[in-house]
């Protein structure tokens, strides 16, 4: 039942399509760039259609802040006190966005870290509901063509440089690119910390 190489998990995914594009809506509330890139590479393979996929993605993430940024405005940080440390990344987070909103709301879902609680800490800064949602309206559309397309370009180069007899290579790059991307955020992740 549980496909045994990449052909047979995209043909899998191609199957269910329906509840693939379900999956991303869930999964781009959480940010997971990782999962939205391979999806991109899903995509170019002919498994998902890109349009749809870019427009989930979009719809997911959009609306995953939409929650943060509501219960951060609603409780503020005090209901993080048994988590002082996750407590203090939202008060931070909080500080940059009072000072930085425009830029803080555009690349925050690209870093590992912050991605998570940054919706928490803009509900709990000064930043108001409709600054707040044209923002991040236009920061979610960012990140979902930017990943879901990162990960097209992927797919492309990887048809266009391998045959089908090196598939175990293709997985191999994939592999490679989906970890140098995590290696990238968690980087970004640090530069935004020290900053």
């Amino acid at each position: 039942m549980f496909p045994t190489s990449l052909d047979a998990f995209l043909g899998l995914i191609h199957h269910h399509g329906e509840a693939a594009y379900s999956l991303m809506f869930g999964y781009a509330m959480a940010h997971t760039l990782l999962l939205a890139i391979f999806a991109g590479y899903a995509a170019q393979a002919g498994a998902l259609e890109l349009g749809p996929l870019i427009a989930v993605c979009w719809a997911g993430t959009f609306t995953g802040d939409i929650i943060r940024f509501w219960v951060g405005r609603r409780f503020g940080t005090r209901w993080l006190g048994r988590w002082p440390r996750i407590e203090r990344a939202v008060r931070l987070v909080a500080r940059l966005a009072d000072r930085h909103a425009l830029w803080m709301v555009l690349v925050h879902r690209f870093p590992y870290g912050i991605r998570g609680i940054a919706g928490f800490a803009y509900g709990a800064s000064s930043l108001s509901w409709p600054l707040f949602l044209a923002l991040n309206f236009v920061a979610a559309g960012l990140w979902s063509a930017t990943t879901v397309l990162a990960g097209y370009a992927f797919g492309f180069v990887a048809e266009k440089t391998l045959s089908d007899a090196a598939s175990g290579l293709g997985v191999a790059m994939l592999v490679v690119f989906l970890g140098l991307a995590w290696v990238l955020s968690r980087r970004l992740e640090r530069v935004i910390e020290r900053g």
